[in-house]
């Protein structure tokens, strides 16, 4: 096995956010609290200490008690829970959608750098403890984000018609997912291993929530992983008071705005739009967003409408029915969690980065933002290949046209670099303008249409030269972007494309081994392993 690191900036596919955040650029510092590291953990434990009642915690337990009822559960998981109801105990959190069996394979990265962080802190802190807690986003409603995933090159996609919170969402219709996926994957040990976790999660529950919680649990209990449903009565009970902030202040909306502003007058974009209410009205079958007109609240695309005096009602009974959305629920996370860092992708931490003021607004404290791992897996005999063609494993991070263009100026056994015979004109034309200022003025424009008609002719004859080339070298070529295509399909990165299982049926266990093994969450760079 060879891990090697490459800076994320030098990859291609992170955004200018990302990489400045990072790099901890002075022009960012006021969008976020502490940087993630294992030093400021003990600011952060200390600050959340003050904030989160023993109240919280009973309720966070007896949720979670709740949730795991009927499912098997590991010592290192049960142990995790009781911990929380206790005051030296704090959470790592990370978050997902209910992608059908995972989703892509940044959700194995995600969970184990929550898992990984939480054990370097438990070794930093010793007189602490601290949990890693997978997020269920189960209040969703985009059911087309969520009803596929990816395998050795086909899509296995759940097709029905879906609406209201995805995680309530009956498992009907999944057998014939299972049938399809069991035929592709074949009968090898791993196969059947995957085809026995698949079935038992969506066969045998009933729901797409519990169906989830079944494969995470299977996945990750052995590390103690908590894994928590926020669509509950008792957490939203918790959250109520600041549920009610929204309806009727609408803090967030003027305070995520400004910061909104701030962030792209210094050029970066806007990652989430906030709504004058950041709530939804759920029931089974329904989430629709609560708008405000004068003095009456109405639930779209329905007949429901509340005054303010009923709406206050209907949210003391039916906390329940309230959800919040992509930009609210890291508030609701952090008001029940006893959480001092939240892990998530880029494109997570660039809507975190638009929420601290209105952290400090309503007085919660504002999490550390670690970006999760993220990895590419290659094999030994890819990297022979690779090898045999003398290109390194970082080149290909490159789109496939500077690919192709880089490897055939490489190998080519002719010059198709023209940068010599620009640098000889440019000086030829010089010496002309010299003269020109000599004699007559006017002439400097003939003069400076002239060279650019030569530099326009040897960057014509460059591009020619370097078509000749690549169609010589075609079959050298050919190799090669196969094995970019192999390790970055559809032009994306492996891990926003690919699932678990097509790795899985190579590699079984092993491949958890190894990313639990081989993942730091504090490197703050790309990682590649070969396995």
């Amino acid at each position: 096995m060879i891990k090697t690191t490459i800076p994320y900036a030098e990859t291609g596919y992170f955004s200018a956010l990302i990489c400045d955040y990072l790099q901890r650029k002075e022009t960012l510092e006021a969008f976020y609290h502490r940087y993630p590291s294992l030093e400021n953990a003990s600011e952060q434990f200390k600050e959340k200490t003050k904030k989160y009642s023993s109240t919280t915690r009973e309720q966070l337990v007896a949720s979670l008690q709740k949730q795991y009822v009927g499912l098997p559960t590991s010592e290192a998981t049960k142990k995790n829970i009781s911990a929380l109801a206790e005051s030296n105990t704090f959470t790592v959190t990370t978050g997902h959608q209910l992608n059908l069996f995972t989703g892509p394979l940044y959700f194995l990265y995600k969970i184990f750098s929550a898992i990984n962080l939480a054990e370097s802190l438990r070794q930093k802190y010793p007189e602490y403890a601290f949990v890693p807690v997978y997020w269920m986003a189960t209040e969703d409603h985009d059911f087309e984000e969520i009803n596929y995933f990816n395998t050795h090159g086909k899509k296995m996609q759940w097709n029905r018609n879906a609406s209201g919170p995805v995680g309530r969402l009956s498992t009907e219709g999944l057998e014939e997912v299972a049938e399809l996926f069991q035929k592709e994957i074949g009968s090898s040990k791993n196969a059947q291993q995957l085809t026995t976790l698949f079935k038992k999660a969506y066969l045998d529950h009933e729901t797409l929530v519990d169906a989830t919680r079944h494969i995470a649990n299977e996945l990750f209990k052995d590390y103690g992983l908590v894994i928590l449903d926020g669509d509950s009565a008792d957490l939203k009970t918790v959250f109520a008071p600041y549920m009610e902030e929204e309806l009727l202040q609408q803090t967030a909306f003027s305070k995520v705005t400004e910061t909104t502003e701030k962030l792209t007058s210094l050029g970066y974009q806007e990652q989430v739009h906030p709504r004058e209410i950041n709530l939804f009205y759920i029931k089974d079958g329904l989430r629709e967003r609560i708008v405000q007109r004068e003095d009456t609240y109405f639930v779209l695309e329905t007949e429901i409408q509340f005054s303010r005096e009923e709406l206050k009602e209907e949210l003391k009974k039916h906390p329940e029915r309230f959800s919040p959305n992509a930009l609210l629920r890291p508030l609701y996370q952090e008001v029940v969690l006893p959480n001092l860092c939240y892990i998530g992708g880029g494109g997570e931490l660039a809507y975190w980065l638009q929420l601290k003021d209105y952290f400090n607004a309503v007085a919660v404290p504002f999490p550390m933002l670690l970006l999760r791992n993220s990895v590419l897996l290659s094999s030994e005999k890819i990297e022979a290949k690779l090898q045999r063609l003398n290109v390194s494993t970082e080149a290909l991070f490159l789109p496939q046209h500077e690919l192709k263009t880089k490897h055939t100026k490489q190998i080519s056994e002719i010059d198709i670099d023209f940068t010599p015979q620009r640098k000889h004109l440019q000086e030829q034309f010089e010496a002309l303008y010299r003269l020109a200022e000599q004699t007559d003025a006017s002439f400097l424009g003939a003069v400076g249409a002239q060279e650019k008609k030569q530099l326009n002719g040897l960057d014509h004859l460059e591009k020619r030269l370097l078509r000749a080339q690549k169609r010589k070298l075609s079959e050298e070529l050919e190799r090669l972007t196969l094995l970019q295509d192999t390790l970055f399909p559809n032009g994306s990165l492996q891990e926003r494309s690919q699932n678990f299982s097509e790795l899985y049926i190579e590699y079984g266990t092993r491949l958890l081994d190894v990313l639990k093994q081989e993942l730091d969450p504090l490197v703050d760079e790309f990682t590649v392993l070969t396995l």
